[in-house]
């Protein structure tokens, strides 16, 4: 399955639960049902997967984790948030680059309609 087809499957459950829940729920909880949903979907999911890094040959793990790993292809990063910021997008960033991924996807769910946002290396 491509990152397309995987980004397409997260963003329908992320509308559907967004339609069920609604805002106002902890970034936490949209996290496990998201995660719970696409398991319903037949994908892999993972949750706070931790992301390490090397410096000078060491392995560094200073707590930087993945919210969600789809099909170990796709980065979810679940916010629940009035307004995306700046270090947000940097966040999904830096964890493409760590993980040699290509694709990472910022869903906020406090919105009145849904907010995705896609990100690429």
């Amino acid at each position: 399955m491509t990152e397309n087809q995987i980004s397409y499957k997260v963003i329908g459950a992320a509308i559907e639960l967004h339609k069920t829940l609604g805002p106002g729920l902890l970034e936490s909880a949209y996290e496990a049902a998201l995660a719970y949903d696409l398991g319903l979907l037949g994908l892999s999911v993972q949750t706070q997967v931790p992301m390490p890094f090397e410096y000078k040959e060491v392995r560094q793990s200073v707590g930087y984790r993945l919210d969600l790993m789809v099909e170990k292809k796709v980065i979810v990063e679940v916010k629940a948030l009035d307004t995306l910021a700046p270090v947000h997008f940097a966040q999904a960033l830096t964890y493409l680059k760590l993980s040699g991924r290509k694709l990472a996807l910022i869903i906020n769910f406090n919105k009145k309609a849904l907010k995705v946002v896609f990100t690429e290396s």
